[in-house]
């Protein structure tokens, strides 16, 4: 049998940690190594606990560890296989990272992959070691890491402020949590302090200079704190996951987190601020809720929203809110602490009740006897008088209810009336039915009466139907006396019963009440997440959302959506709206659309309700997208009230959210749909070029040699007939050349082009393209300036000539005849770099990127032939070869086109195979 105190465990909770199990089930298990600073031993222990699950038969291999000089830490690898890491040039060096495509490969069943925080060379797959990490793991490999605390992203300012030095590496503190164990390293700072003396931790030279920045005392000691309180925070979650998992009720006193009970009185302020303080003093997280019962939902709307602004206090100071419902404040609260494993519970003191009932504290006490109870005491003057006030408007239930429109009392004058009718139905009864049959029509009253008007009027009913039932039923009748004893028990029962029934179904019309406004939450919710996964267009999104907000909270709803220059605009449904409906206008023109940007451009709510600007009409919620904030939901609440709510405020988070992702989701198949445009638009464009460029080929190709053969024709033709003849070579050579360039272009895109690479001299194929190029510069000065030592270049040589003829085929279009054109190559790092610039008018403003793209010219209308596609081809050919082409402004003037080869590691050449080559004959 179970105890009295058991609860059964939360269903969801229970499924939510199944799932969560199998996931993790398919992944590697990560252990992370966590200490305060470099030197306390982290890389030593995680090596020590390596080679002893290598001792036990684990396959063991260490993927990437850094010893520092430190021999015990480099003795601990012997032993134990380590993978070779991988090098990445890098800035005129070479750099060893972690080779993750190693590790996979091998794939063995623990891999130990220190300093998890570090960032990755460029170059390599992941920007971040603790992403190689995080592959390593979804491909079922377990890992050691480690850690310092220095280096999780919350902490980062909060240590930089204590030691005065920023570290650069940070990772999320997600990937901290997430981790399956976390095992502390800590030694004293003394000790640390020590070791970095005996050079255990630096170089003799390093460690001086570590020794008067960041190993100082007092920073290692504030580090060594905050590395304690990391790991205990993190501790904290594995209780609570271990308490979910076991289905344990009772509370563990392992946390110094305070729940803080907010009541209806004018005291709560001050328990809050109470609380606040002693959270600070703490450095403990808090909570802050309120039990709404049967009798202070009844509460007039004044001090309801005293209690919502009394949380909201309660959440700017730092607490987590919310608002339960039940019909006892005291079981609400024990079941919260208990779910949430509180140990400290602090409360107001109670206001002066009757002597038969029990304090909210005692009560707690009783269920919960092994937690802190911390009572506030009450501020004397105007709040306390305030706070008895207030209980007795309770208990004596004078003030109006909400809206002022239904005086309290007439739930009273109905039971006086139903009661009342009752007796009159029965007198025409009594010759025919007995007493108790017509008892039971007082009792049949007095349950519908609690049905329909709750707890108060029930009672009332209880005691008016004993007093009409004796005076005009009982003998004798039309007085209050009783001839048979006997019917003091039917008073009584009679009494009890109604009082009982009163109760039970208050309660029960409270408790379905508190179900409907949740079923229509989560209703709410399918519904709008139903409609939106089949909105297509942002029009839609604007209708749903707007219809939803109004219908789901009674307020009126727009949508702000950014342009393209992330200012935020109305859209056009609520343009149309503001002439075509009065109303409708004056609302939209009170959007204010300062306070929206402010909102989108920080992704934080404003107006009202809020910190910033709350005495707008309206309150601007953000939608916040996985990628980044797609607008603004301005909203204009019939009642103010409501956004102080905590469950109305996280369901209207949800709906933004909701949102948010629809319109992120818009987005995205626009963009797709674009590229979609595009591909198809590239590819029909692509078969064109091909198919026209094939079928102009050979007719150029006949002239060309026709007027080639009538140049050379007998006899000669005239002077003049000559000059046609060879313009008519020229015209049909260079429409050749746009024909080559089409079908060059259609080649290189569709991927057709095999490249011959070779190691060759540059010097080679400068001197070709310019015998390729001899009859177009003829009227300009070529000169070259190659550097005397560049090695063999891995590139094929027919392209690169073809870049290099293109190239100055463009300096000669646009550059006066007698300009100077220059072709420039040397070395820069691992890159050969290749220019050539002239000395002409250069590059239009603007343009250094648009004109290598295909069909774009230098000068739009020109006389100046050719159809735009040089230096497309250009680009595609340079970076087939890995390398980079850009236009900048030439050092004579003009224009410069400058690309880049990687240059790479020539092949070695035999030196027997030279001598054998001279040796020949």
């Amino acid at each position: 049998m179970p105890p009295a105190d058991y609860q059964r465990p939360d269903p969801d909770a229970l499924l939510a940690h199944v799932q969560e199990q199998e996931r993790r089930a398919e992944r590697g298990k990560l252990r992370i190594y966590f200490g305060a600073s470099a030197g306390v031993g982290k890389t030593y222990a995680m090596l020590s606990a390596a080679r002893r699950m290598q001792a036990e038969g684990h396959d063991v291999i260490v993927g990437i560890v850094e010893t520092h000089g430190r021999n015990e830490t480099a003795a601990l690898l012997d032993g134990l296989e380590v993978l070779p890491r991988k090098e990445i040039a890098y800035r005129d060096k070479t750099i060893s990272e972690f080779d993750i495509d190693a590790a996979l490969a091998r794939r063995p069943a623990l891999i130990l992959v220190d300093e998890l925080a570090h960032s990755n060379a460029s170059g390599s797959r992941h920007p971040k070691r603790w992403q190689d990490v995080h592959e390593l793991l979804d491909a079922g490999i377990d890992v050691f890491t480690t850690v310092n605390v220095q280096h999780l992203e919350t902490l980062n300012d909060v240590v930089g402020g204590i030691t005065g030095i920023r570290v650069a590496e940070t990772l999320p503190d997600t990937v901290f949590d997430q981790a399956d164990e976390v095992v502390l390293v800590d030694i004293p700072a003394d000790d640390l302090l020590a070791r970095l003396s005996a050079g255990k931790v630096y170089q003799p030279l390093q460690a001086e200079r570590a020794s008067r920045n960041f190993f100082r005392k007092g920073n290692l000691i504030a580090l060594r704190e905050l590395a304690l309180r990391r790991t205990a925070d993190r501790i904290g979650d594995d209780v609570q996951a271990y308490r979910i998992e076991k289905s344990i009720n009772g509370v563990w006193k392992t946390d110094s987190d305070l729940l803080v009970c907010v009541g209806p009185g004018a005291n709560c302020e001050h328990v809050i601020r109470s609380a606040a303080q002693l959270a600070g003093q703490l450095n403990a997280k808090w909570h802050a809720v309120y039990v709404e019962t049967p009798q202070l939902q009844s509460l007039p709307p004044a001090h309801r929203e005293h209690i919502l602004k009394t949380l909201k206090l309660a959440q700017d100071l730092g607490a987590t809110t919310a608002v339960l419902s039940g019909n006892t404040v005291a079981n609400e609260i024990v079941n919260y602490a208990r779910s949430h494993n509180f140990s400290r519970i602090v409360l107001g003191r109670d206001h002066s009740k009757w002597p038969w009932q029990t304090s909210h504290l005692k009560l707690i006490a009783h269920h919960l006897p092994d937690i802190d109870l911390i009572e506030i005491g009450r501020m004397e003057g105007k709040g306390s008088s305030s706070s008895q006030n207030l209980s007795a408007r309770l208990s004596s239930g004078l003030d109006e209810m909400p809206g002022g429109t239904k005086p309290r009392y007439m739930p009273y004058v109905w039971t006086v009336v139903a009661c009342i009718f009752t007796a009159l139905f029965a007198t025409p009864l009594l010759p025919h039915l007995d007493l108790a049959n017509i008892v039971m029509l007082f009792l049949l009253t007095e349950v519908l009466i609690a049905v329909r008007f709750g707890r108060g009027p029930a009672v009332l009913a209880a005691f008016l139907s004993v007093a009409v039932f004796d005076f005009f039923f009982v003998l004798p009748r039309f007085s209050f006396a009783v001839s048979d004893v006997q019917y003091l028990v039917t008073f009584s029962v009679l009494l009890v019963v109604g009082l009982i029934v009163g109760q039970l179904t208050s309660g029960l019309r409270f408790q379905a009440r508190i179900a409907a406004h949740r079923e229509g939450r989560a209703r709410a919710l399918y519904e709008f997440a139903r409609e939106l996964s089949s909105a297509l267009q942002a029009e839609q999104i604007f209708e749903i959302t707007q219809s939803f907000i109004q219908r789901t909270f009674r307020a009126k709803a727009v949508l702000l959506l950014p342009d393209d220059a992330a200012h935020l605009r109305l859209p056009a449904q609520a343009a149309d709206g503001i002439g075509s409906d009065a109303a409708n206008g004056k609302n939209v023109a009170e959007l204010d659309i300062g306070i929206a940007q402010w909102a989108f451009d920080r992704a934080t709510p404003a107006g009202m309700g809020t910190d910033t600007l709350p005495a707008s009409t309206y309150f601007y919620l953000p939608l916040v997208a996985p990628m980044r904030t797609r607008g603004v939901l301005a909203i204009q609440p019939e009642n103010r009230r409501w956004i102080l709510i905590p469950e109305q405020r996280q369901q209207l988070d949800t709906f933004a959210a909701l949102a948010a992702i629809a319109l992120e989701r818009v987005h995205y198949i626009e963009v797709a749909q674009d590229a979609l445009v595009r591909m198809e638009s590239e590819r029909l464009r692509n078969s064109l070029l091909s198919a026209l460029s094939h079928d102009l080929r050979t007719p150029l190709t006949s002239l060309i040699g026709l007027s080639e053969s009538l140049t050379m024709s007998k006899p000669p033709l005239t002077s003049s007939q000559q000059e046609l003849a060879q313009a008519l070579h020229d015209e049909a050579r260079r429409m050749g050349n746009l024909v080559s360039n089409l079908l060059d272009m259609a080649r290189i895109q569709s991927g057709e082009v095999k490249f011959n690479l070779q190691w060759l001299q540059f010097e080679e194929v400068v001197g070709s393209a310019l015998r390729a190029s001899q009859s177009a510069i003829v009227h300009h000065e070529i000169k070259t300036r190659l550097a005397s030592d560049l090695p063999l270049v891995r590139f094929d040589a027919v392209l690169i000539e073809r870049v290099l003829c293109n190239l100055i085929e463009n300096a000669v279009k646009y550059t006066p005849a007698g300009s100077r054109i220059v072709i420039a190559a040397e070395i820069s790092g691992r890159f050969l770099e290749v220019s050539v610039y002239d000395n002409g008018p250069g590059l239009p403003a603007g343009q250094e990127e648009a004109i290598f793209d295909k069909f774009t010219r230098g000068e739009r209308e020109s006389a100046t032939p050719g159809v735009g596609l040089g230096l497309a081809i250009c680009r595609a050919i340079v970076e087939a070869h890995q390398g980079t082409i850009r236009a900048a402004h030439s050092p004579d003037g003009g224009a410069s086109i400058n690309f880049t080869l990687p240059l790479g590691t020539p092949p070695a050449i035999d030196e027997s195979e030279i001598t054998t080559l001279d040796q020949r004959p």
